[in-house]
């Protein structure tokens, strides 16, 4: 049987190091602080206040609980390693196997979150997809996407909800933002902005032919309210409608849903997930803080590149993944390579391995 020893031991020493460098007892002492925050009695009062609150503690909460169960875990299996006998019961030791490969697995992720220091890595993300030309393929391509993302974000442990939708005529979807809360969700999210290139028989024509569909993943950081992204009240034009596609009673009889424009940037944010017009605007509000934080990263960007040199931008029709349903199955990242043959399982969220090869891609490029 292999010595596990040396290899949990080095797991305990890095775990102990990165619960003193992360400073435990300053964060559970904010910890506490929130939760007696959350405690008083006008709490809900300023619910933006509230959900920021809210959204700190259970992040500080997540990743404290996260290092601990990984140091109360590499403990366990030290004290359970003398007794294994794998001579009298082998399953016992792949069973053993496994929780060691499992552990050192979570450990690594956790010492590579360690190192997120991106200003928006902590923050939720607005994921938004837009299908390209190609008609029914492209819509039902960007349908597609959306399942993917929000069964990635079911098996993450991620809270996603779908706050604008535009159907397609017939099939599929025009687009869709979707809200993704959680622990570094835009760290782990970024890297998935760009084109998605799909080649498939298509269902859609009587030939079965062989078609190609793109859809455009835009990836934003959600931005706090009481960031320091001022927008003032007169930069706003505002208009409310009628919200159209599913949504229950309010469809269609109210005006619920909400356009925001920014006029100095011209942006322009919709949303009709919510009954209430309130709700919608808050919404739309938040894409709109996001939009314009990007945009300003954006610049900043262009002119640290002045510096450093041009780096090639992901613009529409420069596919950053490939995924090939006929005549052979196969996922494929073109800036670093990755690639798996189980199609079915990447369109069914488990895009983890895609996802840690964009995080040490950026690394490099960054």
């Amino acid at each position: 049987m292999i010595d596990y020893k040396p290899q949990l031991e080095e797991i305990q020493q890095q775990l102990k190091k990165g619960i003193e460098i992360l400073n435990f007892p300053q964060k559970k002492q904010r910890i506490k602080e929130l939760e007696d925050m959350t405690s008083e009695p006008t709490f809900w009062s300023d619910q933006n206040r509230a959900r920021s609150v809210s959204q700190e503690l259970k992040n500080l909460q997540t990743l404290v609980k996260d290092w601990e169960n990984a140091d109360r875990d590499v403990k366990e299996l030290l004290e359970i390693l003398p007794t294994l006998q794998p001579e009298k019961d082998a399953d016992s030791a792949e069973e053993f196997k496994g929780m060691v490969k499992e552990l050192a697995g979570r450990f690594d992720r956790l010492n590579r979150e360690s190192f997120f220091s991106g200003k928006f890595d902590q923050n939720n993300v607005l994921l938004s997809i837009h299908a390209g030309t190609g008609g029914k393929d492209a819509q039902d391509w960007a349908q597609m996407l959306m399942r993917m993302y929000l069964r990635y974000c079911e098996l993450r442990g991620y809270d996603a909800e779908v706050v604008d939708q535009s159907d397609g005529e017939e099939v599929g979807l025009k687009s869709a933002t979707i809200l993704i809360t959680g622990m570094y969700a835009y760290a782990y999210l970024k890297g998935e902005k760009g084109v998605h290139r799909l080649v498939r028989q298509s269902p859609f024509n009587a030939k079965n032919s062989r078609e190609t569909s793109f859809a455009m993943i835009d990836i934003l950081p959600q931005i706090p309210v009481d960031d320091e992204l001022n927008i003032r009240p007169e930069d706003i034009e505002f208009e409310a409608f009628r919200a159209g596609g599913k949504g229950g009673q309010n469809v269609n009889k109210v005006s619920s849903a909400v356009r925001i424009k920014h006029i100095p940037t011209g942006l322009v944010v919709t949303c009709q997930s919510e009954r209430s017009q309130i709700q919608n605007r808050e919404q739309a509000m938040g894409i709109l803080r996001a939009k314009i934080a990007a945009l300003l990263e954006e610049q900043h960007s262009k002119e640290i590149a002045d510096i450093k040199g041009a780096r090639t931008e992901i613009a529409w029709g420069n596919q950053i993944r490939s995924y090939v349903l006929h005549p052979y199955t196969m996922v494929k990242d073109h800036r670093t390579d990755y690639e798996t043959s189980q199609v079915d399982k990447i369109l069914d969220g488990e895009l983890s391995g895609f996802i840690e090869a964009e995080l040490e891609w950026m690394s490099r490029e960054g």
